[in-house]
């Protein structure tokens, strides 16, 4: 006999309840903020998420205490708490700091690799921005074939008008490791035609990622 799980699955418009043989269930995470005694000290938090509220300096409602990382808005990554604790030492000392969110990588270590930095196609259509999109396959890469390991591409994305990159996506090996690169082009502003012109080592995996960029300037020498 076949047991089913039933869930029930809401948004604000409409109400579900669907069926499974399986179900694996990955509902995010809440800051581990009981027991700490927030309220008591005048720490002010999100009563939906219990995540604290800061301000741009990381500054919470009480001044000379500040917050980071999971505690606070944003992707729950150890990287991006390293970045907040940086920033924040800073504002303690009284400089002007801050955390570029829109260059911070996500990484998915699974196999293949999965990473992503800026803005995905879904969300620069939600922005209404003009765009082109470039991509390469590592079965184009010679490293990749040689190693065989040609599962997988990158894709780019960058402004239709200024050539600006605004996200970079990968999906293979070596992902975690090069989108680095992906990174550091969101981090500068630099262009499509940058990362296109800049020479790769060969051969290399990182090649896909200035094939793809050459993909979106749609000059790829390999282009058909």
């Amino acid at each position: 006999m076949c047991i089913r799980d039933s869930v029930t699955v809401e948004d604000p418009k409409r109400k579900d309840i669907l069926s499974f043989d399986r179900l694996l269930v990955c509902v995010g995470r809440r800051p581990l903020t009981d027991g700490l005694n927030l309220d008591g000290i005048g720490v002010q938090t999100d009563a939906r998420t219990g995540l604290v509220k800061i301000d741009a300096a990381y500054r919470t409602s009480v001044e000379n205490i500040y917050a980071i990382g999971d505690l606070v808005p944003g992707p729950m990554l150890a990287h991006k708490a390293s970045a907040e604790g940086i920033a924040a030492v800073e504002s303690m000392a009284g400089q002007n700091a801050e955390v570029n969110y829109d260059a911070i990588p996500a990484i998915i270590y699974t196999s293949p690799e999965v990473a992503s930095v800026g803005l995905t196609e879904e969300e620069v259509k939600q922005r209404g921005i003009p765009y082109c999109t470039g991509s390469y396959p590592f079965s184009g890469a010679g490293r990749a074939r040689c190693m065989g390991e040609t599962d997988g591409f990158v894709k780019l994305l960058s402004h239709q008008r200024t050539d600006r990159i605004l996200g970079v996506h990968i999906i293979g090996a070596r992902a975690a490791d090069m989108i680095a690169e992906g990174v550091l082009a969101v981090e500068f502003g630099a262009s499509a035609e940058d990362l296109a012109r800049t020479i790769h080592g060969h051969p290399t995996f990182s090649e896909a990622l200035m094939e793809a960029a050459m993909g979106a300037r749609q000059c790829s020498i390999y282009a058909s």
